[in-house]
């Protein structure tokens, strides 16, 4: 089961980013700005955010198994067609189906693993699930890169898509059929309200739009980074600049250390210190060093995985009830994040290079840290609300 859901993970996030390493050859070839090459990524990111919640719900009636096998198997079909696409317009286009497809696979992993895998090895299960997310994103931008640079952005896509249907191909053999699913009757209303109810929680809004915000600068920055090092005075070759997402490995770090950061200074100065981590990962990028470059995408890195990973754990503490509703919502903004910093780096780039994507990237960690502060002043006028009336 661990190894199906590891194959899952994989093949999605490998998908789901597959054009980003890509995206210089692809506006060199289709004669495309950056900006409208970006939407290659921000096309299938925005599919899933707005998709992930109505599959959430449907999961839940014709279960969690059966979603993933057909979200899955759509988006191969997809991915087969994207490498043959004839223009940029169809291509965007493929790319909104397969994201929006590939949304049934975070929409139901969760919750599948939950009804079927015993509570001594539930957090393994889901370790392996999260690990072939990060490996598939990571890998995926780094094969295809190395291939794109022998043989074109059109190969590389093609490798990667044959690459997930063998994942999913495994996957399906390797799932275990549900022993714990309850079809539960879809009740459109219920689901509203609870929906209605989390977007009213000051807390969860807050959570949704640090999400999103910190994918606002993770997106503009991994979207347009091509670009610069593939530029004069870089000019790395295709493969070299695919490695350069390698860099996630240190966000798998920061993950795990988020934990203990939080112990330490609490869920909202940790918060803090991942602002401040990418706000200065920001300000090293801007020279013009190879090496304080690369610097600055690890701090970015680090600061981005930790700032997450207090965020949507934040999530499921405070949702008392319609936590899987909750988790989708935290999930359409983060990814609705990625889509508006892929777009909004790309423009910033085009008008302004670098310094105009890292001014992007400032601006959503100063939104980040005012709605932390905002939580901070609430927070502390809810403890003076509930002293007790001196006598």
């Amino acid at each position: 089961m661990s190894l199906a859901l590891f194959a899952a993970g994989l093949a999605t996030f490998a998908l789901l980013y597959s054009t980003q390493a890509l995206l210089p050859l692809i506006s060199a070839d289709l004669g495309a700005t950056a900006s409208a090459a970006s939407w290659t990524v921000s096309a299938a990111t925005g599919g899933l955010a707005l998709f992930v919640l109505p599959l959430s719900a449907l999961s839940e009636r014709f279960g969690r198994a059966r979603l993933m096998t057909v979200s899955l198997a759509v988006a191969l079909v997809v991915a087969v067609l994207v490498p043959l696409a004839p223009n940029l317009g169809a291509l965007v286009a493929l790319r909104a189906v397969q994201g929006a497809a590939l949304a049934g696979v975070p929409a139901s992993a969760m919750a599948y693993l939950g009804e079927e895998v015993r509570p001594r090895a539930l957090v393994g299960a889901i370790g392996m699930f999260v690990a072939g997310n990060s490996i598939g994103g990571m890998s995926g931008r780094i094969v295809t890169g190395w291939v794109a640079q022998e043989w074109g952005w059109r190969p590389a896509l093609a490798v990667i898509g044959l690459v997930s249907v063998a994942c999913g191909l495994l996957f399906r053999a390797l799932l275990p059929a549900p022993r714990h699913f309850t079809p539960a009757t879809l009740h459109p209303r219920a689901v509203a309200a609870t929906v209605a109810g989390h977007l009213r929680d000051p807390l969860l809004l807050r959570l949704y739009a640090i999400g999103g915000m910190f994918m606002t600068v993770f997106g503009a920055v991994y979207t347009v980074i091509g670009y610069r090092l593939s530029a004069d005075p870089f000019s790395l070759p295709q493969g070299v600049v695919g490695s350069v997402f390698v860099v996630y490995l240190v966000g798998t770090v920061a993950s795990a250390r988020a934990g203990k950061l939080v112990a330490r200074l609490g869920r909202r100065g940790t918060l803090y210190l991942s602002a401040g981590t990418t706000a200065a990962g920001l300000a090293v990028s801007l020279a013009d060093s190879l090496v304080l470059i690369v610097a600055g995408l690890v701090l970015i890195t680090a600061g981005f995985f930790a700032g997450h990973a207090v965020a949507s754990s934040s999530v499921s503490a405070t949702a008392t009830k319609g936590r899987a509703q909750a988790s989708a919502l935290y999930q359409s903004a983060y990814y609705i994040g990625s889509s508006l910093g892929g777009v909004l780096g790309a423009v910033a780039f085009h008008a302004a290079g670098w310094t105009g994507t890292a001014l992007i990237g400032a601006l959503a960690v100063l939104a980040v840290a005012g709605l932390t502060l905002l939580g901070t002043y609430a927070a502390r006028a809810e403890r003076h609300r509930r002293l007790p009336a001196a006598c």
